[in-house]
């Protein structure tokens, strides 16, 4: 997918004050849209399909019309299902009507993480648990590794948590791209210059540290929104934020622009210039064994509940309070800090350089704030520390009226990675209600981090302020990134209409429930009739199917599943050489992210090592991940024969996995007699063995069953 015919599609420039009138035309076989980020605009062309936006239709064309009301980098892309992954998105330079900074010449790098597989395929395959994109790009944390670094503690420690590990980014990339090139040249550039490099980060699920080589680079911007400048090299930018800095190209050689993706798995480069490359400094890739250790030092509690037994119930508070940092962990005074102290200051805020007037505030308390820790601290407490804004200062004051009302909303970031499904306050998208704004009064949202996971979060049609050691200039944003486990607050005065998307941008998280819709309550635009929500909400909650079949020497094993938010549907046979045989269907209900009650028919032959009388049964029960990852079934069939098993996978070494199943069953005669002068009959099952990843849908396998003998062969994954 592209627009017209680019990776990434052209930038589109304009001058603030002018009026933007853009055809979009969908020559695709499915709907699209486009959102344009940033932007403040009417909320009818904001472009979420079926929330603001009709979708536009393969073969429509539509017309976005809009003030520009702004100036600064921005961008644009597509706001349908996975779409900005494939490649529908570009950027926005918008030139002040007044230039009041000192370059020469502007240069857009646009960075994007490329995959070769559909990004459905991608999605598809977090659903289903497979490790294989740690293992393909080198960053999964394997058990001997883990006890060769002496951090088996920490490891049960995760386990116990029904955690793998630390996590940084989800998915293999084969390319890191800026400007749809892994490394471009721009050699136009001459020596003296001054280039004005707006760095936007377009990627669907990569963030980036980023380096400049030679002089110290200039920060003059971010989001789009000036900043009073600030030499700055090593910059953190997140899925969706821009970064304005300017560069002199130097006399003899070529700056060297470097992005690495956050988790080390590799790079993106651009040369400005002519000449010898003065190369950017390399950021150390992260040590995830070295964070599981300092996390399980740490008096913190993981494993919040993306999917809760009562969504509509407000535990948001109670959440909070049981899990994630505790503060009595700190062991530091508080009061010296300046972020902690600042008490904001509602003062009048002068609105003459924000777009349409919106503004806001993020408050970026101490699970943020820069703590100068040795790296050997034992709270760990430095974990995330260099995650923060401090170094941002607006170049005006962006406080509000003191009188103005506030209204407090706590949102916790919640996740679950074995079922990869991301909500908010353990509730996806498709199950929530939306967030009600009142115009008259400032909305406070406080981001309470519960995952493993850094989340960018973006609110559309908005900015707001990040609250730091800048007080009353704090810069404005329209996303933010929220650490691990770390807290954020973000505030906007509500002004506008309609509903407004609010989501992180990290699509897949999006595409998986951590979504919200702010809504003025405002009437709906007529436009959308025929648009139901609805259509937006499903998109979190589509069902997605997968498949294994094990082709053994002594057996072979087929597994279907179909699953959503809550629903499942499995399909299983085995079948032995020596004429074993055992099927089952089942539907299962998630009450909550551990626990889902089943029921079906199995199927199995009566006769050991004959196919000649079948037996089948109904069945019931309950499925439970348990603390340290065991999958526990305990059931009962028709005839009243309890059964309970207990199975698990552990990564032994980087590509190898070992596994076991153990399972029993009784019979007390309840139904059918049992014979003469017993009053117990029971069955136990049980298999072990090791499976070796040769890619994503290929593993050599061998395994012992204690029905079928042992045996060898290939699983493929569908």
């Amino acid at each position: 997918m592209t627009v017209n015919g680019t990776i990434p599609g052209p930038t589109l420039e304009f001058t603030e004050g002018e009026y933007a009138v853009i055809y979009v035309k969908n020559e695709m076989s499915v709907e699209t849209s486009v959102h344009w980020h940033g932007i403040i605009i009417p909320n009818f062309f904001d472009g979420v399909p079926y929330l603001t936006t009709p979708p536009i239709r393969p073969g429509e064309t539509f017309k976005y019309e809009f003030p520009i009301t702004q100036n600064g980098t921005y961008w644009y892309h597509s706001h349908t299902m996975l779409q900005e992954q494939s490649g529908v998105f570009g950027s926005l330079l918008i030139n002040p009507k007044e230039k009041t900074l000192d370059y020469d010449k502007d240069l857009v790098l646009m960075l994007s993480d490329w995959t070769n597989e559909k990004p459905m395929n991608v999605l598809r395959n977090l659903k289903r648990g497979n490790e294989w994109y740690g293992m393909k790009k080198g960053t999964s944390t394997p058990l001997n590794k883990v006890i060769a670094r002496g951090a088996f503690g920490a490891q049960l420690d995760f386990w116990r948590q029904r955690m793998e590990g630390a996590d940084i980014a989800d998915i293999y990339y084969p390319a890191f791209l800026v400007n749809g090139q892994q490394q471009p040249e721009y050699p136009d550039f001459k020596a003296g210059e001054k280039v004005r490099l707006r760095i936007i980060n377009g990627s669907a699920s990569s963030q980036f540290w980023m380096t400049f080589g030679g002089d110290m680079p200039t920060l003059v911007s971010a989001d789009g929104l000036n900043v009073e400048p600030i030499q700055k090299n090593k910059t953190f930018i997140a899925i969706a934020e821009t970064y304005d800095f300017i560069v002199t190209v130097p006399q003899n050689g070529k700056i060297e622009f470097r992005a690495m993706a956050q988790d080390g798995s590799g790079s993106a480069t651009a040369n400005i210039g002519n000449g010898q490359v003065l190369p950017a400094k390399v950021v150390p890739k992260p040590d995830k064994i070295k964070m599981m250790q300092k996390m399980a030092k740490m008096d913190m509690k993981m494993g919040a509940h993306a999917l809760k037994f009562q969504p509509k119930k407000d535990e948001r508070f109670e959440m909070k309070k049981e899990y994630g940092m505790k503060m009595d962990v700190m062991n530091m005074d508080m009061s010296k800090d300046s972020t902690m102290n600042e008490k904001v200051d509602h003062s009048k805020m002068d609105h003459s350089n924000l777009p349409a007037g919106k503004a806001g505030m993020n408050m970026e308390i101490s699970k943020n704030s820069e703590m100068k820790m040795d790296d050997s601290d034992i709270t760990g407490m430095d974990l995330f520390s260099e995650y923060n804004y401090d170094y941002l200062k607006s170049t005006e004051k962006t406080t509000y009226d003191k009188d103005v009302p506030v209204k407090e909303i706590l949102l916790n970031l919640t996740g679950n990675m074995n079922r990869y499904i991301w909500s908010m306050n353990g509730v996806p998208l498709s199950e929530t209600d939306q967030i009600k704004i009142n115009h008259k009064e400032v909305t406070r949202i406080t981001l309470n981090n519960l995952t493993m996971m850094h989340h960018p979060m973006h609110l559309h049609g908005h900015f707001f302020r990040v609250i730091n050691k800048n007080g009353e200039y704090s810069p404005l944003k329209h996303t933010v990134n929220v650490p691990p486990m770390g807290e954020v607050t973000i505030e906007f005065y509500g002004n506008e209409y309609g509903d407004w998307f609010f989501h992180c941008h990290i699509l897949y998280h999006m595409m998986s429930g951590m979504a919200r819709v702010i809504s003025y309550n405002t009437p709906r635009d007529d436009r959308l009739n025929g648009y139901p929500i609805s259509g937006l909400l499903t998109e979190a909650d589509k069902y997605y199917t997968w498949a294994m079949v094990d082709a053994a020497s002594h057996m072979t094993e087929f597994n279907f599943t179909t699953s959503n938010i809550r629903n499942q549907f499995n399909v299983m046979a085995e079948y032995g050489w020596n004429e074993n045989l055992e099927a089952e269907v089942t539907y299962e209900r998630y009450l909550h992210d551990y626990l889902r009650v089943f029921g079906g028919v199995n199927i199995e032959n009566e006769i050991e090592d004959s196919l000649d009388e079948l037996s089948t049964t109904a069945i019931v029960g309950i499925r439970y991940l348990t603390p340290y990852l065991f999958n526990l079934d305990v059931r009962i069939d028709n005839k009243l024969r309890p059964q309970i098993s207990l199975s698990r996978e552990i990564i032994i070494f980087p590509r190898t996995a070992i596994f076991g199943n153990f399972e029993y069953q009784a019979d007390f005669g309840w139904v059918d007699d049992l014979p003469a002068g017993d009053n117990f009959a029971n069955e136990v099952v049980w298999n072990a063995g090791v499976e070796y990843f040769l890619s994503r849908n290929f593993s050599l396998m061998a395994s012992y069953d204690n029905r079928f003998g042992a045996g060898g062969g290939l699983s493929v994954r569908f």
